[in-house]
């Protein structure tokens, strides 16, 4: 008698709801995509807070960190523009930065192009807890996706892409994050 494939959470969610759902058209495949990719956004969400817990850090400022280490000018941001980007108000904004100069992450300076104009620009301090935030939020990531070789990663990747892309294409998601 052949082994069965071992089950997930997912495989037993699913057999349970399958029943309950004949009048909504539920289809096992959607359901088992959804919930999976639901279940692993979630793992790397708290290896993420574990992560950041280590070094001391709360998720706004990791993120702050990130988004002026992301952009087209590196470490470097307007307070409105860092504003915009993270989605939040000014006088959020000015609490944030606030609290990451205190820390001495960031720096306020004049502006290179109007020196009535101040700039947000990450310090060596800043960049160096960036990067070990990134690097412990990486390993999770690295151990979960590397279960998968390189063809299933490239397979899984290109998958992915399509389903996001048409997200984006109706409108639904940024192409920017």
């Amino acid at each position: 008698m052949a082994d069965k494939e071992p089950q997930d959470w997912t495989d037993r969610h699913v057999a349970r709801w399958r029943d309950h759902w004949i009048d909504v058209g539920f289809e096992d495949d959607v359901e088992a995509i959804v919930t999976r990719c639901q279940r692993l956004v979630r793992h790397w969400k708290l290896a993420s807070q574990a992560a950041l817990s280590e070094l001391g850090l709360q998720e706004y400022e990791y993120v702050t960190l990130h988004m002026l280490m992301i952009r087209d000018t590196p470490g470097r941001a307007s307070p409105t523009r860092l504003a915009g980007d993270l989605g939040i108000s000014n006088a959020g904004m000015t609490g944030r930065i606030d609290a990451l100069e205190k820390a001495g992450w960031i720096r306020r300076k004049p502006s290179p192009d109007d020196r009535r104009r101040v700039e947000i620009e990450v310090t060596e301090a800043g960049v160096d807890l960036w990067r070990k935030a990134m690097h412990g939020r990486g390993r999770s990531e690295d151990e979960v996706v590397h279960v998968l070789d390189a063809d299933e990663r490239a397979t899984l990747a290109a998958l992915l892409k399509k389903m996001t892309l048409s997200v984006e294409t109706a409108g639904g998601g940024s192409a920017d994050g």
